[in-house]
């Protein structure tokens, strides 16, 4: 620290010296006393004749070529207290010493020396002057001086390149190399690096890949620096087979090469590649350096490698590396990874005294990941109470500690710190809203963040999928686009999820799928796996098969999107297909498959299939079932008439069952008309969910069907008194991207005497085809020609109606139903498809139905 202080003191020395030597020939003699009185005197030992400007230049140069600059920072202001002539190389030396000291102020009064005395236009000077403007916060004067400049060489143009790179203009740095082109000047290879530097921060990989055919072009493929460059930019790109043809390209590699191309492989995943490239640098000799330990540690807590991280930790130990602050962060970060904790609180232990906040942040992370969550709660408590001060990415890393302390404790520290905007910080806590479900607090944590970056952006829509909001979701990525925000993988992931609501718009989707196509991120495995679930969610499981059969790589997301799809759109052997050739690959399964397997054994009625399969989940796989697993096997029973069966499952089961179990079992006795099993399960619901409408319906229903109508006015008292809500039948369907809804006797729409009229011609259609409408789902107590106006108003019938007015014909019909279809409908929609020739698909409650040529997938068995 006294030395710091020192170097400021003689800082100021320097600039009060140089001002008034520039300002007042007399203060002369004092000058040279204040500044120099304790410097060695040079020229006291030099005769007088060597005492000549050009050795007063030479001394200099040698003070900046071996980095003593603050001593030729005094030897030029003597020389200038000593009114020695200088000349232009004098001044570009010095103004380079004041780039490299970050010293402004004697840079300007240069500046003002090199105009006072015409050096201002010499080229070495105009560069130097930018070199020193660009290092010291000053890139728009440097900007002004380039401008200025008669005369320019390739040097200058580069300086200026440099200065906006610096500064993070890329927009500028690529408009100057532009201009660079249309004015002649030839680029040199340091002109190539600073340039594709700019790309590669940017992103700007087309535009990069132009470059390097200038490259080639001007025969700088084989410059050292420049193939680094490329390397890098490649990299940054996700280019990496580019990179790794530049790097096998290379004819000289340095360390750099090395370093670079490794860290390129890490980056993009290719840990394994990482790893015999490192084998192959020690092989031909290249000097290991602090970075590349760096980049090899990240490689070992990727893949879990704790042998090889105890040999780089004894090997920096060996050779003095260990106390580099990003090597013992990476040490920390790689035994962690491996679950290694003891070794990283060593490690953590011997750094007492040096430890800051980085490195306690690492360690707090490292507890929580590895679930040791009350230790890091008090090492975050030791932390404070040693005075180091949280950063942002403590708090951002502290959030994943939730509930043990309090998302809004955080929230309230990182306010009072003044760090809710930050970034890191807003996304985590944004993060941690959404998933406890506040999303009024997760919304005004993300109008917060100043800075969004695409992480937070994903976050956002992560949590409008979560919800199931497509509108919001869609509305927060056009946002992203019109800021400039490039989206990546994970925004195209998250925002295709919204899509799979099912009242999102099916473009949506679909445009969002061309979008990822576009920004070539369609075949990366969260995309794909994305676009499997939202096609086989929005009902076109024809388009999940041909994703999922272009999928180069999947994970168990993809797999189980495609058993489940194929369940609910009724193809139950293509479901176990693709559960079979699971095993064959040895895919990993979990809870969800064989939620999946299951239910398609449900909707195919393959009762003994779905016992093996459950008996397979259990017993083979040790997968303990859940109530979900429970509820799909009495569903399974349930639907093929098993109800006996069915209970028996129910009280044998090891927790008391939920109100899905008794609801499944009520429906199907509503469908099978078991009367004594019916009540048993109404009776269940009703106490377990006393205001849950489907309760009472299913059983009024249930009571109706059998004709028995003083019960059924019984339940429905029952709900009036309990003031229970029946739920409205409503049905949705898309055209031209909006989406209408109808419930049963609609007749608010703009075109619902069309509709009407469209069923009246439809109905005559129907009879000539041999319809007979099928009233007994008409659960109400009146004539039959009243039962069969209310079968003709239903909700579903006047979706289809309205898709048939508004569509080309052959268009396919996609609608949606919040509650079970009724079956004299499913009739209908079966006829409808052949007497129109279209194909209808309805999502209802329980699963898809699609509707062609006279038949539906389901089979009859729904």
């Amino acid at each position: 620290m006294n030395l710091h202080l020192q170097k400021i003191k003689s800082f100021k020395s320097l600039q009060r010296c140089y001002y008034n030597q520039s300002h007042s020939s007399h203060s002369l003699t004092s000058a040279t006393n204040l500044v120099f009185q304790d410097a060695p005197h040079l020229f006291d030992k030099m005769p007088q004749t060597h005492s000549s400007n050009s050795n007063h230049n030479h001394l200099l140069f040698e003070y900046a070529r071996t980095n003593n600059n603050v001593k030729a920072l005094k030897h030029f202001l003597q020389i200038r207290c000593l009114g020695l002539p200088v000349n232009g190389a004098s001044f570009s030396c010095v103004l380079k010493i004041c780039g490299s000291l970050c010293d402004q102020i004697i840079g300007k009064q240069i500046h003002c020396d090199c105009i006072k005395y015409g050096f201002v236009e010499d080229v070495s000077v105009g560069t130097s002057l930018i070199d020193m403007y660009t290092k010291t916060e000053g890139v728009w004067i440097a900007e002004k001086v380039f401008d200025e400049m008669p005369d320019r060489n390739v040097v200058s143009w580069t300086s200026m390149l440099t200065g906006y790179s610096l500064t993070g203009l890329h927009d500028r740095a690529v408009e100057l190399f532009l201009q660079m082109q249309v004015e002649g000047v030839k680029p040199n290879p340091f002109t190539f690096a600073t340039v594709l530097g700019v790309l590669a921060d940017s992103g700007a990989v087309v535009k990069g890949m132009q470059v390097h055919t200038m490259v080639v072009k001007y025969g700088f493929e084989m410059t050292t620096y420049v193939c680094n460059s490329l390397i890098s930019m490649y990299s940054k790109s996700g280019m990496i087979r580019r990179a790794k043809a530049v790097f096998d390209g290379m004819e000289v590699r340095d360390a750099v090469s090395w370093n670079g191309m490794i860290a390129g492989l890490v980056t993009n995943g290719h840990d394994s590649i990482a790893l015999d490239l490192f084998h192959k640098m020690r092989v031909y000799g290249v000097k290991l350096t602090q970075a590349i330990f760096v980049t090899m540690l990240k490689v070992c807590a990727n893949i879990k490698e704790i042998v090889f991280t105890k040999q780089i930790h004894s090997f920096v130990s060996r050779n003095g590396m260990e106390s580099d602050d990003n090597i013992r962060t990476a040490l920390m970060v790689s035994y962690t990874k491996c679950c290694e904790m003891d070794e990283t609180l060593k490690l953590f232990s011997t750094m007492k005294g040096v430890n800051n906040v980085v490195t306690w942040t690492a360690m707090i992370g490292g507890l929580i990941q590895n679930r040791e969550i009350n230790k890091a709660v008090s090492l975050y408590c030791q932390m404070c109470s040693e005075g180091v001060k949280p950063n942002e990415f403590t708090y951002s890393t502290l959030v994943a500690a939730h509930p043990t302390i309090s998302v809004f404790q955080i929230h309230a520290q990182s306010i009072k710190t003044n760090y809710e905007s930050a970034t890191s910080v807003g996304t985590a806590l944004l993060d941690v809203y959404m998933k406890i479900g506040n999303y009024n607090d997760a919304i005004k944590v993300f109008e917060h963040v100043e800075e969004k970056d695409i992480v937070t952006w994903s976050a956002i829509l992560a949590g409008y999928a979560q919800l199931g909001d497509a509108d919001r979701a869609v509305g927060v990525f056009r946002q992203l686009a019109n800021d400039g925000v490039r989206p990546n993988e994970y925004t195209f992931s998250s925002i295709l999820n919204a899509c799979a609501s099912p009242m999102a718009a099916i473009e949506h989707g679909k445009q969002f799928h061309a979008g990822a196509i576009k920004e070539n991120y369609s075949n990366t495995l969260c995309v794909s796996s994305a676009l499997v679930t939202m096609y086989s969610k929005r009902g076109n499981i024809e388009s999940a098969n041909k994703v999922f059969e272009r999928q180069t790589e999947r994970d168990l997301v993809s797999w189980n999107s495609m058993v489940s799809g194929y369940a609910q759109h009724g193809f139950g052997k293509k479901a176990l297909e693709i559960f079979e050739q699971m095993r064959q690959e040895n895919i990993e399964m979990d809870d969800i498959t064989f939620i999946g397997v299951i239910t398609a054994c449900t909707h195919a009625g393959l009762v003994n299939e779905g016992e093996r399969y459950f008996n397979m989940m259990v017993n083979d796989l040790k997968i303990d079932p859940t109530s979900e697993h429970y509820s799909c096997m009495v569903d399974l029973y349930s639907r093929a008439g098993l109800l006996e069966k069915a209970v028996a499952f129910i009280n044998a089961m090891p927790f008391p069952a939920g109100a899905t179990i008794w609801r499944s079992l009520l429906a199907a006795c509503r469908v099978h008309k078991n009367l004594e099993i019916g009540q048993l399960a109404g009776d269940k619901l009703m106490s377990l969910k006393p205001q849950d409408s489907a309760a009472y319906v299913l059983l009024s229903n249930l009571y109706a069907t059998a004709g028995n109508w003083k019960e059924r006015s019984k339940v429905r008292m029952l709900m009036d008194e309990r003031n229970v809500k029946k739920e409205a039948g409503y049905s949705w369907i898309e055209i031209k991207n909006k989406t209408y809804s109808f419930v049963a006797g609609d007749t608010s729409h703009s075109l619902s005497d069309l509709i009407y009229s469209k069923l009246k011609e439809l109905g005559l259609r129907l009879r000539d085809a041999g319809y007979l409408p099928d009233v007994s789902y008409v659960l109400h107590d009146v004539e039959d020609e009243h039962k069969e106006d209310i079968l003709f108003g239903h909700s579903e019938r006047l979706a289809v109606a309205f898709g048939l007015i508004s569509t080309p014909p052959g268009t396919l019909l996609q609608i949606v139903k919040n509650l079970r279809v009724c079956g004299d409908c499913h009739t209908v929609f079966k006829l409808i498809s052949k007497i129109e020739e279209r194909e209808i698909v309805v999502r209802d409650s329980n699963r898809f139905h699609h509707f062609k040529d006279g038949a539906c997938s389901c089979g009859e068995y729904w």
